[in-house]
């Protein structure tokens, strides 16, 4: 066969998102799609906000000539300063548009991280669970993706990832919301990682650069904050899109931003505007990114998520399942009743209940439920949920 190798194995390894997502599609063919229970992928059910539509329009409008030119690999300028202009007031930060670079999305936005910081062998520390995505990532700029577990609850566990910190880690990834588990890092949690990674710097006499990958900041329950990164470390970066903001994953829309007292940061921008071109990224999409403009701080509304998450969580406490209740996100990781949550899934999926195994994702004896589905899918899900239980619990 002709397919690179490393492409080969990636295969073996690929998602388990996606994998039960395609084993949706084949279900949903076979049985209809109202007698599957789909909560395998993080796919927004919710319509944009009416904002959006509006804003869509208004730049239709008022497109002009050279309105689908190239533009600066960095992104539109007036785009770059609405959303500098929003994230300083987000971060507490003087955050200006020379330190804002647009990107297809956040996982353009951390390949472009990548790209830019690691050499090969270099390693990026990231908290477990995880998203599976982020070593395929490290992978593709020669890095290599090392995973430190967390707390039972799923925050940082600062004495492990002190313990991790060596001559080859170059980045620390965190994910805040957290996908699959829901939690948010606290502030002071952050606060002591940044002073952590400030003696680590000076140990190895490099640069430690941490690196907050944030779509879900908007999806925060019961006033859960979101705490400004670059309050908390001054050599740090943001990754973030509008995917789950606006309810617009398809528009592939997103940027990176740099802390503006970063040390280097203009080497490290430039080198970051370069890797969007030769990445093939080139350019967030033209379009979209004059509409983002005009939507800074607008959001949809979570109410329906909340309401989601309450009705998973009491049914599955009424049955007996054991979780952490999610502050942010709309992803539950309730524990397995059995070890192998692999199996476990298996039984689920047999009832037609498709969800992905926390192997996936480096959490073991878990499972992920996204629940940005109809309240119907969860109630109809139910009875599912308990045969399978019954059934590994009893027998």
């Amino acid at each position: 066969m002709a397919l690179a190798k490393h492409i080969e194995q990636s295969l073996e390894k690929s998602s388990w998102i996606r994998k039960m997502f395609e084993e949706g599609a084949r279900l949903k063919a076979e049985f209809g799609a109202d007698q599957v229970y789909d909560f395998s992928l993080g796919n927004p059910n919710l319509d944009p906000p009416v904002e959006f539509k509006e804003a869509l329009l208004a730049v239709a409008r008022e497109s002009g000539p050279g309105a689908h030119a190239y533009m600066p690999n960095a992104g539109h300028l007036e785009t770059r300063r609405a959303v500098a202009a929003y994230l300083a007031r987000e971060q507490g930060a003087a955050v200006t548009e020379n330190e804002v670079l647009m990107t297809t999305g956040a996982a353009g936005a951390l390949n472009v991280i990548f790209k830019a910081l690691l050499d090969p062998g270099d390693a990026v520390l990231c908290p477990a669970p995880y998203f599976v995505e982020y070593g395929f990532y490290a992978e593709n700029h020669g890095g290599v993706l090392r995973t430190v577990p967390t707390l039972e609850d799923f925050s940082l566990d600062l004495p492990a990832l002190e313990a991790a910190i060596d001559q080859r880690v170059k980045i620390v990834l965190i994910n805040t919301p957290n996908n699959p588990t829901g939690q948010v890092y606290s502030r002071e949690s952050l606060a002591a990682l940044g002073v952590l990674l400030e003696k680590k710097s000076r140990e190895f006499g490099k640069t430690i650069y941490l690196v907050s990958d944030e779509p879900y900041r908007k999806i925060v329950y019961e006033g859960a904050e979101v705490p400004s990164l670059f309050s908390c470390c001054r050599e740090s970066l943001v990754a973030t899109s509008y995917s789950k903001d606006l309810s617009i994953p398809g528009e592939r829309l997103g940027f990176a931003a740099v802390h503006p007292e970063a040390e280097g940061k203009g080497a490290l921008l430039a080198g970051m505007t370069l890797a969007n071109r030769i990445l093939g990224f080139v350019n967030a999409p033209s379009f979209m990114q004059r509409v983002a403009a005009r939507l800074q701080g607008v959001h949809v509304d979570i109410s329906p998520y909340t309401e989601n998450r309450e009705l998973l969580c009491q049914g599955l406490a009424e049955i007996g399942y054991s979780f952490t209740k999610p502050k942010g996100a709309f992803y539950l990781f309730p524990k397995s009743p059995v070890p192998d949550d692999v199996a476990f899934v298996a039984a689920l999926r047999n009832e037609r209940i498709l969800t992905v195994p926390g192997t996936g994702f480096g959490g073991p004896g878990h499972f992920r439920i996204a629940f940005c589905v109809s309240p119907d899918t969860i109630r109809r899900a139910m009875p599912g949920f308990r045969k399978v239980y019954s059934r590994f619990c009893q027998g």
